[in-house]
């Protein structure tokens, strides 16, 4: 199809949207690279002392820890040195093959040290018996770099990757022994550059398989790639062996070859400073084609260790590492896919198209699949077979956000109603009419496109069908034509078969001697007044439907009469909390506008009346069944807002007691502090599901409260927990009102049930949220906002087939704010595939480890922490070594292949291992656990993105004037300069890093003090000074918080201060302080994991 053809009709409803089959455009690290030419290094000088020949017997698999390893394998840790620097350029999808990997000699534990990470498909290098030093040095003294186009093939040999600078290593695992010897005393010609590279940027129509850092000589035109050393007792020749399904079909997609790198793996190399002739930069540890050093970006952080060229007398040298802008880095592939696919409407018509990255700003247009902003998978090319399925373990998902908000130049989903007929469905399987179904017959009857039966079409929905089999009106009705939309529900589709009143929020406020002295109640009754002019409101309506009530408790509750008629509100006190009624009904719940005087007369009255109070003890199951019994007795849905402080420890039921245990952490016992401690909480939430009860709690500690108990109603009812220890007003008032009006208008769906249908072939298994499920397949949610996702798993039940793909349709039923029944749909469809290399060509790295974060902060429920991180990691292991074998082209055991959608998986999948919930910290509380792991079960694919790896952003080295947001740095200690100021941000927390040399200027503009010294540790708020660089900093800060669902409290942190501990809890490249791996150590702990199972 020409993207030059006429457009279809165009859809009365909304623009004209033409077709667009599949815009060209680069993927991952696909810009066209500097040409500046890649310079040599200085000589080698001799043979480096140290190394251990034999490695320990009996290395078992560790999972990544920290510590200090055992003597044994001390001298030369996982890590300590790879020679690799990345080529031009992508690669061109490789040719997949069925070559088992030969396992290496027993002396040699797991080969060379990780050789650098390897972008895609080198060709076949049998393995065979050594080469002499003679051969070796013989065929490396005739290898070059040039980035001309050879006419003649280079040496059949696996080229050895430029040596790259090293660093002190962060740490490594203990038992993972050396990475394997090298030979001593060989010393080897270094390699030459000649000639500019020129790379042809990669076709959109074919993209790149896999990431590979190692590049062998090549043979006849392809893409370029990346290598890295041999290890000792591998052959170099070999003759290329075909491999049909991988490479792409078309001969004129292959593209020109790049660089081809080589080297030798003798002793390190001396260290050049970047400021010195024939270093070339990489920009912010890029991972794909050598690029000119990046605008306004200096060396790197001052406290690089470096070596001198000359070596001293033999010593022990310090652990090696690799070189971290030797791999894959999330900034440069976010960078990439923002230049590439940023620009372009992103459509929806054509199947299984994978969508630009969540951190990528770009528009949606809607021709028959859901937009990403509603649904996004793990992968848009699903395996025909369980077989298949089950050898790649690439789990099969959907994050699914129904109500998610899309942005003013995306228009919301169309409104369909059809009457008192209600929305038409398939008989059979019951799925709803989709731009899938099938129209037979000449219109009068149409085949299910899940399950295959045919139905017949109603007289009045009747429609000719055009020469293409189309019916004439399918773009007039959004249901034929839209991946998403509404249908208005009949009274067939309410509870009772009644139509609903329009829902109610009710305010419960903890009113003990907790809450009365942190000034909290008075901040909340004041804020009050005014918030309530802002309740959610249905389309162009003057006033909000939903009525307001108020509830005050400590060891008892005051519910409050604020009826219109009243002069002065009046209280009715329950005392008998063990069987909680509703004293009134008439004058509970009221209009706000009617009410207004009154309300606001209460509102005042509240911090005066329990000002004196000297009650320290709270209840709380007996507030929610309080607030539950309102809405039953007024027939609505709802939801309340509760604001308390303490561990309920009144006599009442829910009562709870202090179980807060550090010893559990690591013991079998630890999955107890993540489980609430009564069942009572569970029951009481599935009655308020029934009722249509949300609950959101808003808690106010100063010590242990139990949030995994606490937040077991909040969770069960679709609702959200808001968390402010020690609360002070003046520190954590912004936070908390903007937090507070941010939940109260949010648009809600009350009264909820979801529903996922998939065709036939596959089925939903699983599901990951904030919902009740009272059987297998319908998710219930008493209350759905904008910001909740529910995750559902995929699995097999039948072969699907290649041509149909496969279909998934989400329906939720709800009730809107003005209490009108409503039917949103959401449709998408997927590809099949027979190849594991078209499956790994179309994942979505964000929404996996999305997928794998739940799936793991809901197993530490019932396993020990140890075994999740255990499962995650052989997970991982087991999908990248699937791909090594099956997809990518032969090559050194030594390499670590990755496939080019997933280079980011281990980076991001060692966050999740490092995270607080499965390896906290000294300094983290249960309750901190407890909070952030409800949390993330329900939160959406961008934010879990920034959770698990925060955005670094420099703020002083792009020109004050330019007031875009900063290109980010990679999240290491390396990156950070000493005379640099730097915000990160990870969705719930924002620090201001202090450099110690900032120039007294900027500290002036931005704190108004005249030294460092001066700048006051722990700020949480910017002075307003009237300067270009106050401006744009306070500018940043309001437009990172405006990107996130949660308010985000700053904390200015200088450096070599106390806080600075915290800070560097968010770096998460470099090990960790409670044992989580550097991302250097994590990637030789994968290599070794997939080796394992290769062998």
């Amino acid at each position: 199809m020409s993207v030059n053809q006429s457009a279809p009709p165009v859809p009365p409803f909304e623009q004209p949207q033409p077709i667009y089959p599949g815009y060209h455009q680069s993927s991952y690290g696909g810009q066209p690279g500097s040409t500046a030419l890649p310079t040599h290094y200085g000589a080698y000088n001799g043979p480096v002392p140290g190394y251990q020949q034999t490695p320990p017997q009996g290395v078992s698999r560790a999972p990544p820890s920290s510590g200090v390893p055992p003597a044994s394998t001390a001298s030369a840790p996982c890590g300590q040195a790879a020679y690799g620097q990345f080529s031009q350029g992508d690669v061109q999808n490789g040719p997949s093959s069925t070559v088992h990997l030969q396992r290496l000699p027993g002396s040699q534990q797991f080969g060379s040290p990780l050789a650098p990470v390897v972008s895609q498909p080198a060709l076949l290098q049998p393995y065979g018996p050594p080469p002499t030093s003679g051969q070796v040095t013989a065929q490396l003294a005739g290898m070059q770099i040039s980035g001309a186009v050879a006419p003649v093939p280079p040496p059949s040999g696996l080229g050895y990757g430029l040596p790259t600078p090293l660093a002190s290593a962060s740490g490594s695992f203990p038992n993972s022994g050396p990475y394997g010897p090298y030979p001593q005393g060989q010393a080897l010609p270094r390699s030459q550059a000649q000639g500019p590279p020129g790379v042809l940027p990669p076709q959109r129509s074919a993209p790149p398989l896999a990431s590979n850092f190692t590049s062998p000589a090549s043979v006849g035109p392809r893409m370029p790639s990346m290598t890295g050393p041999l290890l000792p007792g591998q052959d170099f020749g070999g003759p290329p062996v075909s491999q049909p399904n991988h490479v792409s079909s078309t001969p004129s997609q292959a593209l020109t070859p790049g660089t081809q790198i080589t080297g030798h793996p003798g002793p390190l190399p001396p260290m050049h400073s970047p400021q010195q002739p024939g270093y070339q930069l990489q920009q912010n540890g890029s991972f794909g084609p050598a690029r000119s050093p990046q605008a306004n970006y200096g060396s790197p952080y001052p406290a690089t260790p470096t070596f001198g060229s000359q070596p001293g007398p033999p010593q022990p040298l310090p652990p090696k590492r690799l070189d971290p802008d030797a791999i894959p880095s999330p900034i440069q592939v976010i960078e990439d896919d923002r230049n590439n696919r940023g620009s372009e409407p992103f459509v929806t018509g054509i199947r299984g198209q994978v969508p630009p990255l969540v951190t990528t700003n770009f528009l949606v247009k809607d021709q028959g699949n859901a937009s990403p902003r509603y649904i996004r998978c793990t992968s848009y090319n699903i395996p025909c077979t369980s077989d298949m399925a089950k050898q790649a373990q690439v789990p099969l998902a959907a994050v699914i956000k129904p109500l998610a908000s899309l942005p003013p130049e995306e228009a919301s989903p169309y409104v369909v109603d059809h009457g008192e007929s209600g929305p038409l469905r398939c008989n059979r399987c019951k799925a709803y009419m989709c731009p899938f179904m099938q129209f037979i017959e000449g219109g009068r009857r149409f085949q299910c496109c899940f399950c295959s039966c045919i139905n017949d079409v109603p007289p009045q929905y009747f429609q000719h069908l055009d020469h293409t089999g189309k019916r004439v009106d399918t773009y007039d009705r959004p249901e034929l034509s839209m991946g998403s939309y509404e249908f208005l529900a009949t009274v067939d589709y309410c509870k009772n078969n009644k139509i609903p009143s329009p829902p109610a929020f009710i305010f419960m406020i903890d009113v003990s001697y907790n809450a009365i002295r942190t000034g909290l109640v008075k901040l909340l009754c004041e804020e009050l007044k005014s918030l309530l002019d802002y309740l959610p409101r249905e389309g162009g309506a003057e006033e909000s439907a939903i009525r307001i009530g108020f509830v005050t408790y400590n060891k008892v509750l005051h519910f409050y009469n604020v009826k219109s008629s009243l002069a002065q509100p009046q209280m009715m006190v329950v005392s008998d909390v063990a069987d909680m009624f509703v004293p009134l009904l008439d004058g509970f719940l009221v209009n706000i506008n009617e009410s207004r005087a009154v309300i606001t007369s209460l509102l005042d009255q509240i911090p005066e009346m329990f000002s004196d109070t000297r009650e320290t003890e709270t209840v709380f199951a007996p507030v929610i069944q309080a607030g539950m019994e309102a809405l039953k007795a007024a027939e609505c849905s709802g939801k309340l807002f509760i604001f308390h402080t303490s561990l309920p420890i009144a006599e009442a039921p829910g009562k709870l007691k202090n179980r807060d245990d550090r010893k559990l952490i690591n013991t079998d016992k630890e999955k107890t502090l993540f489980q609430p401690q009564t069942g009572a909480y569970q029951s009481l939430a599935k009655e308020c599901v029934a009722q249509g009860c949300c609950v959101d709690l808003f808690l106010f500690p100063n010590q242990y409260v139990d949030v995994a108990t606490l937040s077991v109603v909040p969770q069960l009812t679709g609702g959200s927990v808001y968390k402010y220890a020690c609360f002070q007003v003046e520190n954590d008032q912004e936070r908390f009102l903007s937090d507070l009006r941010r939940d109260v208008q949010k648009v809600v769906g009350f009264d909820a049930v979801m529903r996922v249908r998939t065709s036939t072939g596959i089925r939903a298994v699983d599901f990951f949220g904030a919902f009740y499920m009272s059987n297998t397949t319908d998710v219930e949610l008493a209350g759905l906002d904008g910001d909740k996702t529910v995750t559902v798993e995929f699995k097999h039940d039948d072969r699907l087939n290649e041509e149909s793909g496969a279909l998934l349709q989400c329906a939720l039923l709800y009730t809107s704010c003005a209490g009108q029944r409503r039917l949103r749909i959401h449709n998408l469809a997927l590809n099949c595939c027979t190849q594991l290399a078209d499956l790994y060509r179309n994942c979505e790295t964000d929404t996996l480890i999305n997928y794998m974060a739940k799936f793991a902060y809901r197993g530490v429920l019932n396993s020990p922490v140890k075994t999740v991180r255990d499962t995650l990691i052989t997970q991982c292991a087991q999908i990248l070594a699937c791909y090594r074998k099956n997809c990518a082209s032969p090559s050194s055991a030594g390499q670590l292949i990755l496939p080019e959608c997933m280079k980011l998986l281990p980076v991001y999948l060692n966050c999740v291992l490092k995270s607080d919930i499965l390896q906290p910290g000294a300094e983290v509380t249960t309750d901190d656990r407890a909070y952030v792991r409800q949390l993330v079960t329900s939160m959406d694919v961008a934010e879990t993105n920034v959770f698990f790896y925060p955005r670094l952003l420099p703020l002083t080295k792009s020109p004050i004037e330019n007031t875009t947001e900063p290109p980010a740095v990679r999240a290491s200690e390396e990156r950070l300069s000493n005379g640099d100021i730097y915000l990160l941000e990870n969705g719930l927390n924002l620090f201001l890093w202090v450099g110690a040399s900032v120039q007294q200027g900027v500290v002036q503009s931005l704190f108004n003090v005249s030294s460092f010294s001066q700048i006051t540790s722990g700020l949480s708020v910017l002075p307003i000074l009237d300067n270009p660089l106050s401006n744009k900093v306070r500018g940043l800060i309001d437009s990172l918080r405006a990107q996130r669902s949660r308010y985000m409290k700053l904390i200015v942190v200088k450096q070599e201060d106390k806080l600075e501990m915290l800070f560097k809890h968010f770096l998460v490249e470099d090990k960790s302080l409670s044992g989580g791996a550097s991302y250097v150590d994590f990637l030789c702990h994968m290599h070794k994991e997939i080796r394992q199972l290769l062998s």
